[in-house]
């Protein structure tokens, strides 16, 4: 299966692929899926997580198989089906599932975020109805950092920084999970970096902007812009887009803070002119980029 992104960059589209488990549809990113391949037999890990089903080889690197279904309390999957093998925060992962429906092109406007209802440690990155039917996109960061908290952002990583200053220049920051949300922010603090403002996805933190420039104040509220690809309403690229093409915005600094970041990627967020690019357990290294972008102005 090809899963190469053919989409023209920041136009706030991604393409979902839909699948079955347990009877129900669920869709991921395409831009994580490397590929589709039929259900094989597994080596099981002593003492393993009981969502981990085992290890297995399909070529010349070693891949952990995730069963789904019991990831989403649904049970224990049989032998069989699919695994689509994906790659994110720098990790090769294969997820089994029942079946593969197929591929569906969309924006992100489509996307609806779950309400206060759903608790916020779901993992239900947000749903969309394609033909009266509601297709959960799941939030496989969070389903691969339950498994494993190393995984996942750690703030406690930044005492290897040592002591830090004050700084107070503005940074608005644009993620959707409220969980990594809270992390990013808390981990920035600790960092010396005070002055922050938080918003769930591009479209938000796009209004923050353009309310800046138009009370004249856009140095005072807005000096950087950390930014997730994957949001609904607004995508980290097409934020980008609209920050880089516009005269009074493009000398704002973008950082993109993903779990995307990867060759291909990387590439399309440098045709957007990206200032930097991280993947999401690196906060040592965002913090780093942060002092080199706004410290030394």
């Amino acid at each position: 299966m090809d899963t190469k992104i053919l989409l023209e960059n920041g136009t706030n589209e991604l393409e979902i692929l839909e699948f079955t488990v347990a009877g129900n549809s669920y869709g991921i990113n395409v831009a994580k899926v490397t590929e589709i391949i039929n259900y094989q037999s597994v080596t099981p890990i002593p003492n393993a997580h009981p969502s981990i089903e085992g290890i297995f080889m399909p070529r010349d690197k070693m891949i952990t198989a995730i069963d789904l279904k019991n990831c989403l309390q649904m049970g224990v999957s049989e032998a069989g089906g699919l695994f689509i093998i994906t790659n994110f925060n720098k990790l090769d992962i294969a997820f089994h599932v029942d079946n593969v429906v197929g591929i569906h092109r969309l924006s992100w406007t489509e996307i609806i975020k779950p309400d206060a209802t759903i608790a916020a440690d779901s993992s239900a990155l947000g749903v969309v109805k394609i033909k009266d039917k509601l297709i959960i996109i799941l939030d496989f960061e969070k389903i691969i950092a339950d498994i494993n908290p190393e995984t996942g952002l750690r703030s406690e990583q930044l005492a290897e920084l040592g002591h830090r200053e004050r700084c107070d220049v503005p940074i608005l920051i644009a993620e959707d999970s409220q969980l990594l949300n809270k992390l990013i922010v808390d981990a920035l603090h600790k960092a010396g970096y005070v002055h922050l403002i938080h918003t769930a996805n591009g479209q938000e933190a796009y209004d923050v902007i353009t309310d800046a420039l138009q009370k004249g104040k856009l140095k005072e509220e807005v000096q950087c812009l950390i930014t997730d690809i994957e949001m609904p309403q607004m995508d980290g690229y097409h934020l980008t887009k609209l920050i880089k093409e516009n005269d009074e915005t493009k000398d704002i600094p973008v950082v993109i803070f993903s779990s995307l970041v990867n060759e291909e990627m990387r590439a399309k967020g440098e045709q957007l002119g990206v200032d930097a690019q991280l993947s999401k357990p690196e906060i040592v290294k965002l913090v780093e980029v942060l002092d080199g972008l706004l410290l030394k102005k």
